[in-house]
């Protein structure tokens, strides 16, 4: 079993190096850190007084690691949910916030829990996964990994700048997708002809 800073180091890794990309409403990113996260924590790593562009970029993987485990993890509570969900509610979190426990709260309502959709866990929420989880583990995994897929189409669905995010300029699938699909069975990655005709509509 994996432990959480063994999970935190391979979202580090998923989210590669120093960018900073002007459609990505993060901001100059590093490691998956923002540089709005860096101003909300004052993380002014070269101490002149302000959290800049510079300090994201002296952003090391240990300090990367740090903060999710204590703010994209403990904070958020995501140890209540059970470790069939952890690994990839986490990597949403660190992704999108909030939005990755909506996800998961979405979609215990549509499997008949009584669950606000309010993106915090508290008991309710926490159990009524662990209730989802304990017939099939896997079964779970794989819904939420759907659904945060479904929740990347969409985005990309509704802006057109977001697209890149979800296929490749070769037009394969893009870095969202085989993101989600890390966490699915392989029986429930989109083949190349099903992304096709999912993305058929986009220009």
């Amino acid at each position: 079993m994996r432990t959480v800073r063994q999970i935190a180091d391979e979202i580090v890794a998923r989210e590669g190096g120093f960018v900073d990309d002007p459609d990505d409403p993060g901001g100059a990113t590093k490691f998956g850190v923002t540089i709005h996260t860096m101003q909300r924590l004052g993380l002014d790593l070269d101490r002149d007084g302000a959290v800049t562009h510079r300090d994201v970029k002296v952003l090391t993987r240990a300090q990367a690691i740090d903060i999710f485990v204590d703010h994209y993890f403990e904070r958020p509570r995501l140890g209540l949910l059970p470790q069939a969900v952890q690994a990839s509610v986490f990597d949403m979190y660190v992704n999108a916030g909030s939005q990755a426990v909506r996800i998961l709260q979405s979609l215990l309502c549509q499997m008949g829990f009584e669950v606000a959709v309010d993106g915090v866990i508290g008991p309710q929420t926490a159990r009524a996964t662990d209730a989802a989880a304990k017939p099939k583990p896997q079964a779970l995994t794989d819904a939420y990994g759907v659904a945060r897929r479904n929740y990347y189409f969409r985005l990309a669905d509704r802006r057109v700048s977001l697209r890149k995010y979800a296929r490749t300029r070769a037009g394969g699938k893009g870095g969202w997708i085989t993101r989600a699909e890390e966490f699915l069975s392989p029986q429930y990655h989109l083949t190349d002809a099903d992304f096709q005709r999912r993305i058929s509509g986009w220009v």
